[in-house]
């Protein structure tokens, strides 16, 4: 029989166990990641480096750039990311169009061109706001969905009449008090941080509510009462309330405050005094002299 190992040209025998670098390359590829390496990564980075090499050139980038640049262009531009008009919710005609001046939006306009969390801020600083939402439609509608501050009272500032609402917000300005004679007047240092006693003072009022013209805080301490006359009714500074109540009721029982009674002081509310007008303090000193 012949043998079954190889033989070189001059006869010898070859011995077919492999090289060194051979055994070494075999063992290294029964290794997977070495394996995988060589099947994947070694074709990803001569890829890699075609692609490299292509971009280094700043007109194939510019290129690049341009497609990119269209492409997000007409997709953003599709009808359905389209924003076609502004709807708005919760406020009057007055907040509406203001909404509108600080929101300039021209339409159609993409969906993708609209920040709405910026938009929704520009809406909340508004005064007259006091919470917004803003969303997008169905239909390419953008919503503003808003709660509009309530005023409660007209506080006189020194630049004008305002509008305030429960938590002493300026709201809006007004031209005279007529426009809104519905509502309590009150003025004076610290009375938008002390409104709701002095909203108190006006519910307690009664009869003599009518008649009120305002109601000042003095000092940022206590408050005073006028009346259209120009009868002023001084409170204390601790439990206000009762003691204008107890000048209500005075009023009630003996008309008080019909006669010439210039001020009626009640803060010292053991001890309430009474000034009157000044004709009527002269009628009074004629009088005396009279009789003496």
């Amino acid at each position: 029989m012949r043998s079954l190992k190889a033989q070189r040209p001059d006869g010898t025998r070859r011995d077919p166990a492999p090289s060194r670098w051979g055994y070494r390359y075999q063992r290294l590829m029964l290794t997977p990641g070495f394996r995988k390496l060589v099947k994947v990564g070694v074709p990803l980075l001569v890829v890699g480096g075609l692609i490299a090499g292509w971009t280094a050139r700043e007109a194939n980038r510019q290129m690049i750039a341009d497609a990119y640049n269209n492409t997000k262009t007409q997709i953003q531009q599709r009808d359905e990311f389209m924003v076609k008009m502004m709807a708005i919710d919760g406020a009057d005609d007055t907040l509406a169009a203001d909404i509108r001046t600080v929101l300039p939006l021209e339409f159609p306009q993409s969906n993708f061109d609209l920040d709405l969390e910026e938009m929704r801020q520009t809406v909340a600083a508004l005064p007259a706001v006091a919470e917004a939402a803003l969303r997008v439609r169905p239909g390419g509608i953008l919503q503003v969905n808003v709660t509009q501050r309530v005023p409660v009272a007209v506080f006189r500032a020194p630049e004008g009449l305002k509008l305030i609402d429960g938590g002493g917000v300026l709201i809006q300005n007004i031209i005279a008090r007529a426009d809104r004679s519905d509502l309590p007047l009150i003025t004076g240092d610290g009375a938008r941080e002390a409104l709701g006693e002095g909203l108190e003072i006006y519910r307690v009022a009664g009869p003599l509510a009518p008649r009120m013209r305002g109601v000042v805080r003095m000092g940022e301490r206590r408050w005073d009462v006028i009346l259209d006359s120009g009868q002023r009714i001084l409170l204390p500074t601790e439990s206000p309330v009762p003691a204008f109540e107890r000048v209500v009721a005075l009023n009630q029982a003996q008309d008080l405050l019909e006669r010439d009674v210039a001020v009626v002081d009640m803060r010292h509310p053991d001890r309430p005094t009474i000034r009157l007008n000044e004709q009527a303090v002269t009628n009074l000193r004629q009088i005396n002299a009279e009789q003496e």
